[in-house]
């Protein structure tokens, strides 16, 4: 089959388009036709050797697609279901193997593709948003990058529990974005300080949350912009990581600091179940609406990657076998 491959780490002139032999499903495993492979921040990591992945690797942690095969013990799905996944790796191939308990079923009347688009970026909004700070009505969050996948998501789900939102973007096309996602304040962060925006829109009070992707750049801000006994929710590093934080910097507010995943959120097949079928009715109800950028041949995925990471894109990117 064709596949995406790293061999040796670097930019994304590094991804080579190749032929790779067919994985077989093992015991509690199944193999899956892609239709579609997500592309997220996670695989530039892969790729550029920051978490140091055993090489050659193929890349990508989420697809959608049919079930050709099971292997041996699979109960949890059948051969020619339509299913999604996130949370197994080789997506960025025409065939994958996944361990049956992370297929999701798709439902008949959606989309695909909607499938990859919408499983570890909505998951991951989904967690931010009902568990690792439950957002309450009379909250006000602070979403950076609030025009990208997982940003234009966790607005509308910031929304739909009764949330302010704050949100930071880099364009004037972004802030529309956002803005039509249902964020009550965009901040422009190319032209204004966006801890002072924050302390002017909230009185000086600060925000119960930051929802944080961007780390480097935005970390020392998103202190400043938390009320007392905020939540410091860290959960990607687009700018480069954060340095070393002394515990003594959370001690005048009396401020919670977390770096959370999405496996750990859904490590069970119940809970899942409960975040994908969750996302998957509000996208299928049109209470959640995703956005796809753009759309590459497998073949492409360098450039998908450029944009990815130039920060040009606006909501999803998919890889189409």
């Amino acid at each position: 089959m064709k596949a995406v491959q790293v061999s040796v780490a670097g930019g994304p002139e590094v991804l080579e388009y190749v032929d790779v032999p067919d994985p077989e499903p093992g015991e509690g495993e199944a193999l899956v036709e892609l239709s579609a492979a997500g592309v997220n921040y996670m695989d530039v990591y892969v790729r550029s050797g920051a978490n140091n992945p055993s090489l050659p690797i193929i890349p990508g942690g989420e697809g959608a697609g049919v079930v050709v095969r099971v292997g041996p013990g699979v109960t949890e799905v059948s051969v020619g279901d339509r299913v999604a996944y996130t949370g197994a790796g080789a997506s960025y191939a025409e065939r994958v193997v996944v361990p049956a308990w992370r297929l999701i079923r798709v439902p008949d009347d959606m989309d695909i593709e909607m499938g990859a688009a919408v499983m570890l970026q909505g998951m991951t909004a989904h967690y931010l948003a009902n568990s690792t700070y439950p957002l309450r009505a009379g909250d006000t969050a602070l979403v950076h990058s609030g025009a990208g996948g997982v940003g234009l998501l966790l607005i509308q789900m910031a929304k739909m529990r009764g949330a302010t939102v704050i949100t930071t973007v880099s364009t004037g096309e972004k802030a529309e974005l956002a803005k039509g996602a249902g964020a009550d304040h965009v901040i422009l962060y190319t032209q204004q300080d966006f801890a002072e925006e924050v302390k002017s829109i909230t009185d000086g009070k600060g925000v119960q949350v930051v929802y944080d992707a961007v780390g480097a750049d935005t970390f020392e801000g998103g202190i400043a912009s938390l009320a007392q006994r905020g939540y410091m929710v860290l959960y990607g590093q687009a700018s480069g990581p954060v340095p070393t934080v002394t515990l003594s910097t959370l001690n005048p507010k009396s401020l919670f600091l977390t770096r959370p995943g999405l496996f750990s959120y859904t490590a069970t097949r119940e809970e899942l179940e409960m975040r994908a079928g969750e996302v998957l009715g509000w996208v299928q109800s049109g209470k959640l609406d995703v956005r796809v950028h753009g759309r590459f041949a497998l073949s492409d995925a360098a450039e998908a990657h450029r944009q990815l990471q130039g920060r040009v894109t606006t909501g999803k990117l998919l890889l189409i076998p």
